[in-house]
């Protein structure tokens, strides 16, 4: 067989997969061809989206399903046989795979990744390729393991029948977490974006670890009742039978199909356990408390859980001196695994200190690159009186007739202890034109407020702002806070695909964490956010991809300067240890220090109500501090006073400058002189072919508050010529009488064209359609006003002249 007339289809199926077979390789279930493993990047321009091509390896080569071992990338013969040898080792990277082939046929060139090898790189012949005992074995010689761990590895996955397996990053996220497990290792931490899916990889890795260990009892920890819920119907669903809440509340969930369930309790209304389960899922709270009576969890013994998922690890369950952390304390025999999209790093509070450094982790940017998370534009807004601050006038009353302080409020005053509600009402405003002008008043969106009194307020400013649709249903606009049952009644509705109501919710906090709100597609940040960890969970609820309903990425609207985050390379980076102990300081972080609170549950400013004062320097009697008294200033105004769009550049890198300087940029990569977009321009041409770019004049003419031409205002931008407005080119054509050699009827029907140019920017000037509309209509029918051209081949040419004439000056 002559090789250099074969395709490289003709290739794999002819010599490679002969070659791998013959070594050992079952086809059936150790051999896969064609693999995608990755979506492919959500490209945004615009309201244009595409995807870009995902990743899709040759061959992928596993010891079982659940673990795989090498990637073979094929070329045909009029390749070497190591031209694909740098694509099959990025993949092997990316799929955390220890091997990388490459080959057209005529041999392999193998790429151990291990470091185990004298030379890292060789190159074999067809029958040297190695076999799966071979590779296996070098395998668990790179990752550790010995015989009995290897064997606990060797596991299977749950499969539904569906079809469904673990994406590429889940698969590496169990893996690790299992070997981790069968080298001894007692605490996991493992790092997922948020929308990637931890609580699926949870159950894969609950369901090998009691297929390598069955019997064994497993405790699933959540500080969220409808995360509780949602994993026991859905992804836990298998489970049934032997897995319980940790609640005495009685509640029917409804599934996905349609279908009702009543959720099995582990406790009776006496909070006695029952010890009949093998699978616990309980809330934090629900467990433990600050009385004795409250502490169910030393109802267990110590030995009772073998293994423990902490969701969300972030939310202070590691922190020495949290409430949550006396759990994982009781149970500190078990296997504990920790799962969190932020990894808690401060100088008070470490999850690495705790669990270690995590075994794996996948961030949003991998997600958003892979084409599994929703990219995301970013709108800065500011406001004038955040900006500039405010300072009441003397004598200022506030709405209870009270005299405001005289001091300089900014932007951490309002909405918490000073209320403008002209603010409100702007910001409120300012949402609903961004939902108008996107086409989709009902695109789902979050609110994120400063606390609950400000979500009401918010709710009310919404509500004003779309009667209209509230009109048609109340649940238009809701408030879903910690002491609003009726929105947390409508939290389920809220994040279902298929319920249209709630659209707009207001919240504090109760949505930055956790909930699977999947068609979010605006998220609104009318607070700061002081904490890395919680702006990424903020971020984490509009970064699914919701296919069904079209919605491929989301905006953040931002007023309170919360994206500034993007710019601290902690963002979306690996975890950083900001406690360093040497050879003889204790892993923990110190006790002795300042006391601080949690930053995604902050010390409030004031005693709360579940609060003992019992030492107040500021007080010089027994009693209590007032409590905090918001003040209400109506009346001040307030204006939006900039507004500025972020982009991703094409490194996936945040950009930050001014519309402006962005379209200046992207037009001069299109255009490379004024004489080059001269010789070019076709009006509406291309003012389409830009718009299909992202880049739609009319925003950059709004921003510059110039009542432009397309054709001046690209000029000014990009080659900073004087612009002239429409009205100036108009009167210019006039003023040189171009148009003598035409009758009264032709010179009638130019001299209103030149007026509607003027007037509405007129693109489609030689449509003659346009014919039909006034003034031309009162002139005659469309074709006796061609006629006084001549024939229409005249009249197209009189258009073409006009256009001409309009930017003769220029050219």
């Amino acid at each position: 067989m002559d090789s250099i007339d074969l395709s490289e289809r003709d290739i794999c199926s002819k010599l490679i997969t002969p070659a791998i077979v013959q070594a050992g390789w079952d086809l059936a279930t150790q051999i896969r061809e064609e693999v995608s493993f990755t979506r492919g990047r959500i490209i945004v321009r615009g309201k244009l989206v595409s995807r870009g091509k995902g990743k899709r390896a040759d061959y992928i080569l596993s010891v079982r399903p659940n673990i795989r071992l090498a990637v073979v990338e094929a070329k045909d013969n009029g390749h070497a046989v190591g031209a694909g040898i740098q694509q099959a080792l990025e993949y092997a990277e990316t799929l955390n795979l220890p091997f990388a082939f490459s080959s057209n046929g005529e041999g392999f060139v193998f790429h151990d990744r291990t470091g185990l090898s004298p030379t890292p790189e060789r190159l074999l012949t067809l029958d040297e390729f190695p076999s799966p005992a071979e590779l296996w074995q070098r395998y668990c010689e790179w990752k550790g393991l010995d015989a009995g761990a290897s064997q606990v590895t060797l596991q299977d996955y749950h499969d539904d029948g569906s079809g469904k397996e673990p994406r590429y990053y889940q698969i590496n996220a169990v893996n690790a977490a299992i070997e981790a497990i069968a080298r001894g290792d007692r605490r996991v931490l493992l790092v997922m974006a948020t929308g990637t899916g931890k609580t699926y990889t949870a159950f894969q890795i609950i369901w090998r670890y009691r297929q390598a260990f069955p019997g064994k009892r497993v405790l699933f920890l959540a500080d969220r009742n409808v995360l509780i819920d949602q994993t026991m119907v859905n992804d836990f669903r298998p489970f049934s039978g032997k897995m319980a809440k940790l609640s005495t509340q009685t509640k029917t969930i409804e599934r996905a199909d349609g279908s009702t369930v009543d959720l099995p309790l582990g406790l009776d209304r006496k909070r006695r356990i029952d010890p009949s389960y093998e699978i616990y899922l309980g809330l934090y709270q629900a467990i433990t408390g600050p009385a004795e009576e409250d502490k169910i969890f030393r109802e267990f013994s110590r030995d009772f859980f073998d293994l423990i998922i902490i969701d969300e690890c972030h939310r202070g369950s590691a922190a020495e001196d949290s409430a949550w952390r006396e759990i994982l304390d009781h149970f500190s025999g078990a296997v504990q695994i920790g799962m969190t999209a932020t990894p808690k790093e401060t100088e008070y509070a470490s999850n690495i200190a705790y669990f270690g450094a995590p075994e794996y982790s996948y961030t949003l940017r991998q997600g958003i690159r892979d084409g599994f998370l929703a990219p995301y534009k970013v709108i800065k807004v500011h406001i004038d009186r955040d900006v500039q601050g405010y300072r009441p006038e003397a004598g200022q009353l506030d709405r209870d007739g009270q005299e405001v302080d005289d001091r300089i409020y900014n932007i951490k005053d309002f909405d918490r202890t000073l209320v403008l509600d002209d603010r409100t009402v702007l910001v409120a405003r300012k949402v609903t034109e961004f939902l108008k002008e996107s086409g989709d008043r009902m695109a789902k969106t979050i609110v994120f407020c400063v606390d609950q009194e400000h979500a009401a307020r918010m709710r009310q400013a919404l509500i004003n702002e779309n009667a209209d649709l509230v009109a048609q249903n109340s649940r238009y606009v809701m408030r879903i806070t910690g002491n609003d049952k009726e929105g947390l009644d409508q939290l389920g509705n809220f994040i279902d695909p298929e319920e249209a109501y709630p659209v707009i919710v207001t919240t504090s906090r109760l949505l930055s964490t956790g909930v699977d709100a999947q068609t979010c597609r605006l998220i609104v940040l009318d607070r700061e956010v002081g904490s890395m960890t919680e702006f990424k969970q903020i971020v984490g609820r509009g970064t699914r991809v919701h296919e069904d309903t079209g919605k491929f990425y989301f905006t953040l609207m931002d007023f309170r300067g919360a994206t500034n985050h993007f710019a601290d390379p902690a963002f979306d980076g690996e975890p950083v240890q900001i406690y360093a102990p040497t050879d003889t300081d204790p892993i923990a972080p110190p006790e002795d220090v300042p006391p601080a609170g949690d930053e995604d549950d902050p010390i409030p400013p004031v005693p709360g109500a579940d609060e003992t004062v019992v030492q107040d320097p500021d007080c010089t009697d027994a009693g209590l501090r007032e409590p905090l008294r918001k003040i209400y200033v109506d009346g001040v105004g307030a204006l939006i006073i900039a507004q500025r769009v972020e982009y991703l550049d094409e490194h996936g890198r945040l950009i930050t400058e001014s519309l402006r300087d962005y379209t200046r940029k992207a037009l001069k990569r299109r255009f490379a002189s004024l004489d080059d977009f001269l010789k070019r321009w076709k009006t509406q041409a291309v003012v389409e072919e830009l718009e299909a770019e992202g880049l739609p004049l009319d925003v950059i003419a709004q921003e510059l508050g110039r009542d432009l031409d397309p054709f001046d205002l690209i000029c000014h931008i990009a080659f900073d010529a004087k612009p002239l407005t429409r009205r100036e080119r108009a009167d210019g054509v006039r003023k040189r009488d171009v148009w003598g050699r035409y009758g009264d009827t032709a010179r009638a029907v130019l001299d209103a064209l030149l007026d509607k140019y003027a007037d509405d920017g007129l693109l489609d000037i030689d449509d003659p359609k346009i014919l039909k509309i006034n003034p031309f209509s009162r002139m005659g029918t469309e074709v006796e006003l061609i006629r006084a051209f001549g024939k229409k081949q005249d009249y197209l040419k009189a258009m073409h002249d006009l256009q001409a004439a309009l930017y003769e000056e220029s050219a």
